[in-house]
């Protein structure tokens, strides 16, 4: 079963660069203008919420739920946050630790493209065949998975959110307060 993928977009980047605009144009999501159209039950990844996406949120999306990304510049994140969540009633969450392996932040913890995010979802969600699809139109969208291989299969297989906050201090050498994390 295919989780439904959406995008809003607010054009902060270069669309001929945009992750987002190009899996809309491999009909691979949804991308969003407008947001009286953003499906009305579901999870939004937003990296400044506080609150992990993890096994809960499993059978939101397994059971007809929506995965939405915001597609915003990392340098407005703040603001873009602030501007959509006024505006959805859709469940916050942000990813445990990953490396992205865009060209742009290439190694770097945290600072996901828009299609890597949606992918690290879907792999720790279970679908993982959905994640290499989406993936795959970009030549480094394997190196994501590859980079990512260990801590993914682990917070896929976390039985709690608490259990894949905890997780992320195994993969990665970071100092984050867990109250933060959305224990």
């Amino acid at each position: 079963m295919n989780i439904p993928l959406h995008a809003i977009w607010l054009a902060q980047d270069d669309p001929k660069k945009n992750t987002a605009v190009r899996a809309s144009k491999d009909r691979l999501l949804r991308l969003h203008k407008d947001f009286k159209r953003l499906p009305k039950r579901g999870v939004i990844l937003e990296p400044l919420c506080g609150k992990v996406l993890g096994p809960e949120d499993r059978n939101t999306l397994l059971r007809g739920g929506s995965l939405v990304a915001l597609d915003c510049s990392w340098a407005q994140i703040e603001q873009s946050v602030n501007h959509v969540m006024k505006k959805t009633r859709l469940e916050p969450r942000m990813l445990p630790l990953l490396l992205a392996a865009n060209p742009v932040n290439w190694g770097k913890p945290g600072k996901l493209s828009t299609v890597e995010a949606l992918a690290g979802s879907l792999y720790i969600c279970g679908a993982k065949e959905q994640s290499r699809q989406l993936l795959s139109k970009f030549r480094w969208g394997e190196r994501f998975i590859e980079l990512n291989n260990e801590p993914l299969e682990a917070y896929a297989e976390a039985k709690s959110s608490a259990e894949l906050v905890s997780l992320q201090f195994e993969f990665f050498d970071v100092e984050v307060d867990q109250h933060e994390q959305g224990i």
